[in-house]
């Protein structure tokens, strides 16, 4: 324990000192752990490009993990987990969806979960990495249960990490929205809207100086002209988000599953369209992770009852205890 908790504090000093703000619309001076590689490819007949880490071990023990993130996150903000990984062996590919971070933001996309798997599925393939662990987090957690459903035999497990789409909001009564009004909301983006959400939902109202950093990279995207680019590919993929529930779909994943959630965690796309009597019961990731591990075939359940969205930020030690016993079960 003592050494993992000394390569821990290495590896967030390395992070810490990359680039912060003004990074602009393609995180352009925000620098991620390892080397940034380009996977072109063709979608809706558009050219665009992939940006992923692909990161070999020193010392293999022959399967990999790809890390998805989430909506408001890069590939980046997986750099601690990926070298713990690392350090026990697995290959390590962590891409930056499109529409996301570093990789290509293109017009008139439409965006769906399906379509970012099959992008996903062919960076993939075209760098060998066969029969992968697919580990997602919030919005990464919805797309990875949507790779195991459209991809289950190329699945060899499934890490979900506070997933969202765990219920459907629709369904609860949240009234759909235009995107042109997800867009707007999406220019009156601020650094301190940002970092009043991350810190009452991520980390269940608790700040440290250490989480500026996530604040600061989301942030820097929505400077200048190029803000009003990302906040349109926001808005998108909200709408995306809030129509596609895969909750109605939890019994088609096949893949030996593990369950990671913070339950002080609040995520409900749309809450604030509702009223408080109904806000009160979305959002619960106590009961929907149990409602979650009842429905997943072969799933295994792992709560943090002191622990909000992101426990893998909030308490890493906890966190990574956690979730290399579990993939030793894989």
């Amino acid at each position: 324990m003592k050494k993992f908790a000394i390569r821990l504090i290495v590896t967030i000093f390395s992070l810490a000192v990359g680039g912060l703000a003004s990074a602009g619309p393609m995180l352009e001076d925000f620098d991620y752990p390892w080397e940034v590689k380009r996977h072109a490819l063709v979608s809706q007949q558009q050219v665009m490009e992939m940006a992923y880490m692909d990161v070999a071990p020193e010392d293999a023990n022959g399967k990999a993990v790809v890390l998805l993130h989430g909506k408001n996150f890069c590939s980046a903000t997986w750099g601690a987990t990926m070298q713990i990984l690392l350090d026990e062996g697995y290959r390590v590919i962590a891409p930056d969806q499109i529409g996301f971070c570093k990789s290509s933001k293109p017009a008139g996309y439409q965006y769906g979960l399906h379509t970012l798997a099959a992008n996903t599925h062919d960076l993939l393939a075209s760098i060998g990495a066969d029969d992968p662990i697919i580990m997602g987090h919030s919005m990464g957690g919805m797309l990875a249960m949507r790779y195991a459903v459209q991809y289950g035999e190329a699945v060899s497990g499934l890490v979900l990490v506070n997933p969202i789409g765990l219920e459907d909001w629709r369904a609860k009564g949240v009234p759909a929205v235009t995107v042109d009004a997800l867009y707007e909301g999406q220019l009156q983006t601020t650094r301190d809207s940002i970092k009043t959400y991350q810190r009452d939902t991520y980390y269940a109202g608790e700040w440290r100086p250490a989480y500026d950093e996530w604040v600061d990279m989301l942030w820097s995207m929505y400077q200048g002209e190029g803000g009003r680019i990302v906040a349109w590919h926001q808005a998108l993929t909200a709408d995306m988000v809030f129509n596609q529930p895969v909750v109605h779909e939890f019994d088609r994943i096949t893949a030996p599953t593990l369950i990671l959630i913070g339950e002080q965690d609040t995520t409900a796309i749309g809450k604030g369209r509702v009223s408080d009597d109904l806000r009160a019961n979305l959002g619960n990731y106590g009961d929907l992770a149990q409602e979650t591990a009842a429905a997943i075939s072969n799933a295994r359940l792992v709560t943090f009852p002191e622990l909000g969205h992101s426990p893998h930020i909030q308490a890493p030690e906890q966190f990574y205890d956690a979730l290399l016993t579990g993939l030793s079960a894989f």
